[in-house]
């Protein structure tokens, strides 16, 4: 797959799916599809995954140049609106990948703002990090890997007192998350507890592979981040080689399965898609030893996603489907499916190899 080849035809394929997705969902977000036909399980609000579904939409407009599609990414966005105070650290992943692709849009930049000023109030000074939250049920003082994505870059744009709170929301969960080296693969998910402080949870257990590749893309982040105070670079130049190396990013499968410790168990598409774009942030990270390792792999990545796990035209299902992500093994829930967030960092890949998005601002 080349630059200016293959992956212009799959981003073309992706966002023709785009248009199909919309006409089926109507005012709902997809969640995940069928395998066999394409037919989409949805939610009401789009719980974590909605920002996804318009950053999809944002893609779109940017690959298409239509109006239309503008209108209707703008439209998506703004129903992201309920979430901007909601009590959760996934308000990074849904107000941040729903908005950086929105230009200059300004209801997308104004409920960014809201949400960013939001966050940084929901810091806890005592646990050094914005908690997991209730608004998806469960325990609230939680830290998971996937509360940091997104969320670092989110509260880093409300200004410096932003910045430092992204600086200590990061710092702890690589504390808590990221084993020293030979250690093992990182522990995703903690909860506190005020008579023992901070006790790892059991599921989702290490060898999670979306949860490594969530903290590997805040690590990317984080570095290039610009004007960020606190930012440790050097402690998170070498939490990413942590990752790269505990996590074999650069030498493992492509694809990994879900689950480290079940090498013939499913597969994870949206997981390998994750750390692609998390590669291509680090090979733009300046003076980085690592630069041309990262691009090569993450090209490589995406290459095996196209030709190897995207529905193609002809076929018995809708083109442009990226198949075999797995939401969750452990209850069998849409295990070899479309992921809408598999689909996001696929197109959000293919739009920067072929110099359409820069992945700097988002």
């Amino acid at each position: 797959m080349t630059a200016t080849g293959g992956a212009e035809e799959a981003l073309d394929l992706m966002c023709r799916r785009v248009g199909e997705t919309s006409e089926q969902v109507g005012d709902r977000f997809p969640l995940y599809a069928e395998p066999a036909d394409g037919r989409w399980t949805t939610t009401g609000r789009g719980s974590w995954t909605g920002g996804f579904w318009a950053g999809l939409l944002w893609l779109r407009a940017g690959h298409t140049g239509s109006d239309a599609d503008r209108t209707a990414a703008a439209a998506v966005t703004a129903r992201l609106a309920p979430w901007a105070e909601a009590d959760t650290a996934t308000r990074g992943l849904i107000l941040w990948y729903g908005t950086a692709l929105a230009g200059e849009d300004g209801t997308a930049r104004s409920l960014r703002e809201r949400a960013a000023k939001s966050a940084v109030g929901a810091f806890d000074t005592a646990l050094g990090l914005v908690p997991w939250g209730a608004a998806l049920g469960g325990a609230r003082l939680r830290a998971r890997t996937d509360g940091v994505p997104g969320l670092v870059p989110l509260l880093a744009s409300a200004g410096p007192e932003g910045q430092t709170v992204a600086a200590a929301h990061l710092h702890r969960h690589l504390d808590l998350c990221l084993p020293g080296e030979g250690s093992g693969r990182p522990r995703p998910a903690w909860r506190w507890d005020e008579a023992h402080g901070w006790l790892a949870e059991a599921d989702p257990a290490p060898g999670w592979a979306r949860g490594e590749a969530w903290l590997l893309l805040a690590v990317a982040d984080a570095l290039l981040l610009a004007d960020a105070p606190c930012r440790r670079t050097d402690r998170l130049t070498r939490a990413a080689e942590l990752l790269l190396a505990e996590c074999a990013m650069l030498v493992g499968p492509p694809v990994p399965p879900t689950d480290a410790d079940r090498a013939d168990g499913p597969l994870d598409t949206s997981a390998a898609a994750i750390t692609a774009v998390a590669l291509l942030k680090l090979a733009l990270v300046p003076g980085a030893a690592w630069s041309t390792a990262c691009a090569s792999r993450a090209e490589a990545v995406l290459h095996r996603l196209v030709h190897d796990h995207l529905a193609r035209p002809g076929g018995p299902r809708p083109a442009g489907m990226l198949l075999d992500g797995c939401y969750d093994a452990r209850s069998g829930t849409a295990v070899r499916h479309e992921l809408v967030w598999g689909d996001f960092f696929l197109a959000l890949g293919l739009a920067a190899l072929v110099g359409r998005v820069d992945l700097r601002r988002v």
